[in-house]
């Protein structure tokens, strides 16, 4: 061991067997290189290598050996060709520039990874609150059909701005890709925001090991951990979807793949209020609907840590105490259209009496903000994304003008309380753009009663009671939607009383569902065969913010600085007790 050492003059130093080297052998450090931290944050800190099973392994940082830098020895591993050692729950503490050097020798061949990590220190305190929106999937055409429904177009000039529209202290564009790819899903993207660290698609929280087990990969804290260790805040969650689905797990949960909801439902209890669908993770698998693996009613185990429960709007208006459990479906919340316009029993599915996203914000508020240290809220327009996917522009429309009546919510709040920042963006975006508008007032159909340039006059959605929200989805007028990325499908841009999917499968194969739009024409689709559905694309997503704080969002910036924007307004400093 002691000529070990002599190699490398400092650093951990592992030994293990050796064993012919792979073509491919290669060093992974995780956290990844260009990773940013506030200081303090704690995270897991691993190196592999894979490919071989190496003689030695070791890691300097700033040129010391890791264990003496981080103050205690790492958790060491070896299986096969994989060789690896890990620092759990470590933290740097310094500001500045790190270098992390890790160095392998296989033989008589050694490899070596170097890694730039950037620590910025705790910022003073602007603001008490931080109320983050996210309207999953909401780009820039996302907002402008919000804009022209709720609020009408005239002669060309708009008729009034959205409420998100309104937040202009802070602007940016926001880049939304992972790690691993170009085009990311909704863990990933919401993972960058409650962390400040890229992921990889299907995963939070986490960076990507070989492990198969996804609840043990390395971990990095995230916002509602942060705020709760440093500052004693309150955290809330609030959604449409099923509680457990990607974005609100984001804000709470470490795992490298979204799909364990079981275990997700568990982690909620990190937060105080959490509002949305998605019962079905947290009844017992003896009750008809759920989705749980075992016997436990986390809904009683809840109740028993102090928990309110409610399961439709009357229940959540009589939910008092500091924490409220609200669930609202067996899945995923029932769309504004359906929900409050259509009101089909039988697309509601017996659930009759289902909150809107703006009472569940203000009912969200009102229980966070007794906390005098502040609240941290995530509010998420979810099925803004689920409809797009769907490519049912409409029902997506009124969800984002539902989402962003929320913000309503929120901004008479803050125009009180003078101390909260609210920020609102999206996850990322959808390929759907406004092409013009449709009408077959002259017996035209199909693409030739689409009107474009002079002949795209103006839609004609009437707003009669001024609530925002167009009594009438299928006006004489209406927008002509195309999408960029979709499979098969029939059109005939004519509104969907019921909901429809675009394609359904045959065997490996997704073929364009008839029911659509049975006169419809068929549009070929240009993603691969077997997606079934419209998809998300790489495109940069805008970000408004109002109060204490917004000034940080200018420009185009990476996705991974909302978090810092809110760690920085809200003054958090994790050395703080």
């Amino acid at each position: 061991m002691r000529r070990i050492k002599a190699l490398f003059v400092t650093g951990v130093l592992l030994m293990f067997g050796a064993a012919a080297m792979a073509s491919e052998a290669e060093i992974v450090v995780l956290p990844i290189d260009r990773a940013k931290f506030l200081a303090g944050q704690r995270f897991d800190l691993e190196v592999e290598f894979r490919g071989a099973s190496a003689n030695e392994i070791g890691l300097l940082i700033d040129g010391r050996d890791a264990s003496e830098f981080f103050g205690k020895e790492p958790v060491v591993k070896k299986s096969g060709t994989l060789s690896s050692f890990r620092f759990n729950d470590v933290a740097l503490t310094k500001a500045g520039e790190i270098t992390a050097e890790a160095k392998a020798k296989v033989g008589g061949k050694e490899y070596v990874k170097s890694v730039r990590y950037t620590v910025v220190p705790p910022q003073e305190q602007k603001a008490r609150n931080v109320i983050l929106f996210i309207g999953d999937g909401m780009g820039l055409a996302s907002r402008q059909i919000a804009r022209i429904l709720s609020k009408g177009v005239t002669e060309g000039k708009y008729d009034g701005l959205l409420e998100m529209e309104l937040l202009q202290d802070g602007t940016a564009l926001i880049n939304t890709s992972g790690y691993d790819s170009l085009v990311t899903d909704s863990a990933n993207s919401a993972s960058a925001y409650a962390t400040g660290h890229k992921s990889v698609v299907n995963a939070m929280g986490v960076y990507e090991n070989s492990d198969p087990d996804p609840l043990t990969h390395p971990k990095v804290e995230n916002i509602t951990e942060l705020v709760k260790r440093a500052r004693g805040m309150s955290v809330g969650l609030v959604t449409t979807s099923n509680i457990t689905d990607a974005t609100p797990a984001a804000m709470v949960a470490h795992t490298r793949r979204r799909a364990e909801q079981n275990f997700i439902a568990g982690e909620m209890a990190k937060a105080d209020v959490i509002l949305g669908g998605g019962s079905q993770q947290f009844l017992p698998r003896s009750v008809a609907g759920s989705k749980r693996a075992d016997d436990r009613d986390l809904i009683e185990e809840f109740k028993a840590e102090g928990y309110a429960f409610a399961a439709n709007r009357a229940g959540l208006a009589a939910a008092k105490g500091e924490r409220v459990l609200g669930l609202f479906g067996l899945d995923n919340m029932n769309v504004y259209l359906d929900r409050e316009i259509l009101k089909d029993p039988e697309v509601l599915g017996g659930f009759t009496d289902q909150p809107t996203l703006m009472e569940m914000t203000k009912h969200a508020i009102d229980i966070l903000s007794k906390n005098e240290n502040g609240f941290f809220l995530m509010v998420e327009g979810a099925c803004i994304d689920k409809q797009l996917h769907s490519m049912d522009w409409e029902r997506s429309a009124y969800d984002t003008i539902e989402f962003d009546k929320a913000i309503g919510v929120a901004r008479e709040f803050a125009a009180n309380d003078g101390s909260t920042l609210i920020i609102t963006t999206a996850d990322h975006s959808h390929g759907i753009s406004i092409l013009g508008t449709y009408h077959e007032r002259d017996g035209k159909t199909g693409r030739e009663a689409v009107r474009t340039y002079a002949e795209s006059i103006f839609p004609t959605f009437s707003d009669s009671n001024g609530d925002g929200f167009p009594e009438n989805p299928a006006p004489d007028v209406t927008l002509a939607i195309g999408y960029a990325n979709h499979p098969d499908y029939y059109e005939d841009f004519k509104f969907h009383a019921k909901p429809v999917s675009p394609a359904i499968m045959s065997g490996d194969v997704a073929v364009g569902n008839t029911a659509r739009a049975p006169r419809g024409a068929l549009y070929i689709g240009n993603i691969p065969a077997n997606e079934s559905s419209e998809v998300h694309t790489a495109d940069d997503v805008p970000l408004s913010a109002a109060g204490p704080g917004a000034d940080y969002f200018r420009g185009v910036m990476d996705n991974t600085e909302v978090f810092f924007g809110i760690v920085r307004a809200l003054g958090i400093d994790p050395a703080q007790k």
